[in-house]
């Protein structure tokens, strides 16, 4: 591998968002490996290197994240919070997140608490009834904490499995909107101790660095346990993939790939080390 070769894949990892601190460290690890004798061919070596930067994600023997991140010891039903910004795409994966959930046999009930957007409640409504689950939805003005408190009686009440509680989108930088997830995750623990028992953070891959910020603002006020990185059927390489495992330690569990119920796929290493340098 020659010196130009690496200066383009410097140049495709910064483009790709993986961040310049994160390709420095990835083309000094690649120089380094190929300094010692008899190396690996350098496209396996970047390949092995970006691999290693998201070790952090489920082992890929593992299978459905959905199955994991739900592990059986909880006591029914187990509550998965999902939350992020304004148009990261929430609504739609919480429909194809319920309908894997489905068909691993698994019964479902879906809550619509985005009580700011009547519209964000609708749509979810249509969501659930296309993977086949029960659905909560609050009333546009009302208090969400409350919404999750009923829906939550209500998932006891009807026995059902798992929760996918859907939450308004809100910006990093609105605080009033922070601590109001905070309350939520605190009816939730009332209700059903421990819940939520997984807190998914949806990110827009089109985003770029901007992203990491709203990681790190989001994991502030809620325990976030993954990952899933929706947008990935364009142009959109998903390098901040990198910097977010490596600065915060979240796995990655899905990538959203187009807007059918079936376009939700766990994420796997050795794809995205390919997809990422081409």
């Amino acid at each position: 591998m020659e010196d130009q070769d690496l200066e383009k894949i410097e140049e495709i990892l910064i483009s790709a968002d993986v961040g310049m601190d994160y390709t420095m460290r990835i083309i000094e690890g690649l120089e380094r490996a190929l300094s010692q004798a008899n190396p690996t061919p350098g496209q396996d070596l970047l390949r092995e290197l970006l691999r290693k930067q998201v070790e952090v994600s489920l082992p890929d023997s593992a299978g459905d994240p959905i199955l994991e991140i739900c592990p059986s010891e909880y006591n029914r039903p187990k509550v998965i919070l999902v939350i992020g910004v304004n148009g990261s795409g929430k609504t739609t994966t919480i429909g194809k997140l319920a309908a894997r959930m489905k068909t691993s046999g698994q019964g479902v009930l879906v809550v619509g608490a985005d009580t700011y957007r009547a519209a964000a409640i609708e749509q979810l409504r249509i969501w659930a009834e296309r993977s086949g689950s029960l659905f909560v939805g609050g009333v546009e003005g009302g208090d969400p904490a409350s919404t999750v408190h009923d829906a939550l009686l209500t998932a006891k009440a009807k026995g059902v499995d798992s929760v996918i509680i859907d939450t308004a989108g809100r910006l990093h930088t609105k605080l009033p909107l922070m601590k109001e997830l905070e309350k939520i995750i605190r009816v939730a623990d009332k209700v059903i101790k421990g819940a939520p028992h997984s807190v998914l953070l949806v990110l827009d891959a089109t985003t770029g660095q901007n992203a990491l910020v709203q990681a790190r603002e989001f994991s502030r006020s809620a325990a976030v346990t993954g990952i899933v990185l929706t947008k990935m059927d364009g142009t959109a390489k998903g390098g901040i993939l990198i910097p977010l495992s490596g600065e915060l330690g979240l796995p990655v569990l899905y990538v959203g790939l187009g807007e059918g119920i079936g376009d939700l796929v766990p994420f796997d290493r050795d794809e995205y080390a390919k997809g990422l340098v081409g």
